[in-house]
């Protein structure tokens, strides 16, 4: 009997032994990523396309930007399918006279005309 007391007061510790707790991680660093530089490099926009973003040579991100900022403040946007772009006077010539481009085959398009 003695034997069996025994088992029984181990098992009780074994029972009652703090329970683990969480180890909390550090927070990773966030690493800020740089420009490429050749997306920073300034290209000259056509005669076409420098009437919609400025004729003075800009880097390739703000000809994009600014192409937004026409077709946003001129409502070319086609109100249906969002990912079309419907063309205007100035940007008909830009888009290969096209009436309507997709916003994913504008890069093509826009590459077509800096230098």
């Amino acid at each position: 009997m003695a034997k069996k007391a025994a088992k029984k007061a181990t098992k009780k510790v074994v029972k009652k032994s703090a329970p683990k707790k969480a180890v909390k991680k550090a927070p990773a660093k966030k690493v800020k990523r740089k420009a490429s530089p050749a997306l920073m490099k300034p290209v000259t926009p056509s005669a076409a396309l420098a009437e919609v973003v400025g004729s003075k040579p800009i880097p390739r991100s703000q000809v994009v930007k600014n192409i937004w900022f026409y077709i946003k403040a001129h409502k070319l946007q086609d109100s249906k399918n969002k990912r079309m772009i419907n063309a205007d006077a100035k940007l008909k010539p830009i888009f290969s006279g096209k009436s309507q481009v997709s916003m994913f085959e504008m890069a093509k398009h826009l590459s077509k005309h800096l230098k």
